[in-house]
């Protein structure tokens, strides 16, 4: 998959650090999809618990969509858990 990251300059622009910066990833509804999801996020930023996150099926219940809101210090986490999540079996599309 290409690496589409956003620059941390324009994260840094327009994201204050700290804060909460939202995660979305839609991704096949199998394997666990959104609990590894959610562990990726919580294990990149060496969290103690799951961030909170928000679930959508898609019509048919093919896809899934995972939201999670995660508490970041810096613009260099939020572009690590990216590349976490760029890795996810059954990813479709990270924003």
């Amino acid at each position: 998959m290409k690496s589409n990251l956003p620059a941390i300059e324009l994260l840094e622009s327009t994201h204050q650090f700290p804060g909460t910066y939202m995660f979305k990833a839609i991704g096949r509804s199998e394997n666990g999809f959104i609990a590894r999801t959610v562990a990726a996020v919580r294990d990149e930023l060496a969290a103690p618990v799951d961030p909170p996150f928000s679930v959508r099926e898609a019509t048919g219940g093919r896809h899934v969509s995972v939201t999670v809101n995660a508490d970041v210090e810096t613009a260099v986490q939020v572009l690590a858990v990216y590349r976490r999540l760029q890795a996810l079996v059954g990813l479709v599309v990270l924003w």
